[in-house]
């Protein structure tokens, strides 16, 4: 499977993992592993979110981005280092490229409820006063995909052969973000950058990410023969792909796939793009280190070991959003 190159990802049902039924649990970590192997790419239906909050969700996301710029700027604040709050037009770009990206976004993080010291790590969280039911729905997104992202790490822990649990302590209260992002019209396209794109190719830094809004067109991956193919999701699916920090802890076994989002056609410069990516991050103190049995003399250690919290902090300066 790792050899085949697909022409689309494959779909895969959480209701699978979580139904209780050996043979059902077996097959989804058999198929979620293989296709992590070859594309870094699945569709995931059943992951915890109904119609009704995924409508509101996008609606209560709209009424903030449709504020006027001087509104959304009070809730941006460049000393967070983008990990809360509003991060405003083209202040990030992808790694290695100094061109913005032709979107705005927010940031919700964690809260720790309960005694953990993890807890002085995280910022407050940043609530816009202007959309009264932004904090519910965001923050009850936030949860549910937490919470679907447990049981996609349990799935990737039994295809590596550990404990099932494995990951449960490392993303315990750990550093996800969820990113309501606004790729916004684009009246001029003559006005922006010749080579200014609604996201650059580039790789997630984080574990896994768990994304909602894939069904609309612009979404792209980048295939191991350098095609890169459309992906698209039905409605009621979210696409669930590797990260930087999980390609490292398997030393390159399961793959993060290069992706990006294209511009539309000019004529539909004009129009919004709205999409809602979850990060799933663990703590800042999980080692990266190459897992021992990833390791072989045919796949030999390819980078140097490193914490979670170290891995961020060089990407996020990377990034643009922090100054080093």
């Amino acid at each position: 499977m790792q050899d085949q190159l697909l022409d689309q990802i494959p779909s895969l049902d959480l209701a699978d993992f979580r139904s209780g039924d050996p043979e059902r649990k077996a097959r989804f970590v058999q198929q979620l592993g293989e296709a992590y192997q070859s594309i870094g790419f699945v569709a995931l239906k059943n992951h915890g979110l109904n119609d009704a909050q995924t409508k509101q969700l996008y609606a209560d996301v709209q009424s903030f981005f449709q504020l006027p710029d001087a509104a959304k700027q009070r809730y941006e604040h460049p000393e967070l280092a983008g990990q809360r709050g509003y991060i405003s037009k083209g202040k990030e770009h992808a790694k290695g490229r100094n061109t913005g990206d032709l979107k705005e976004f927010y940031h919700v993080g964690q809260e720790v409820e309960e005694e953990d010291p993890i807890k002085n790590e995280y910022p407050a969280n940043i609530w816009p006063k202007e959309v009264p039911g932004f904090q519910k729905s965001t923050f009850m997104a936030y949860r549910t995909l937490e919470s679907a992202g447990q049981d996609v790490l349990r799935a990737i822990a039994l295809f590596l052969e550990l404990p099932e649990n494995y990951f449960d302590d490392k993303v315990k209260h750990g550093n996800s973000i969820l990113r309501p992002i606004h790729y916004f019209p684009i009246e001029d396209p003559d006005a922006v950058p010749a080579d200014a794109v609604r996201a650059a190719e580039h790789g997630d830094i984080n574990l896994i990410t768990l994304l909602m809004g894939a069904s609309a067109d612009g979404l792209q991956v980048k295939r191991r023969d350098g095609k890169w193919i459309a992906i698209t999701a039905l409605p009621d699916q979210i696409v669930v792909n590797v990260g930087d920090m999980l390609q490292r802890l398997t030393n390159g076994v399961l793959k993060s796939t290069i992706h990006r989002v294209v511009n539309p056609a000019r004529e539909k410069m004009n129009t919004s793009r709205f999409s809602i990516p979850f990060f799933m991050h663990p703590r800042s103190e999980m080692s990266l280190a190459a897992l021992e049995h990833c390791v072989t003399p045919d796949n030999p250690k390819k980078e140097a070991d490193i914490t979670a919290g170290e891995f961020l902090n060089e990407r996020l300066i990377e990034l643009g959003l922090k100054k080093k």
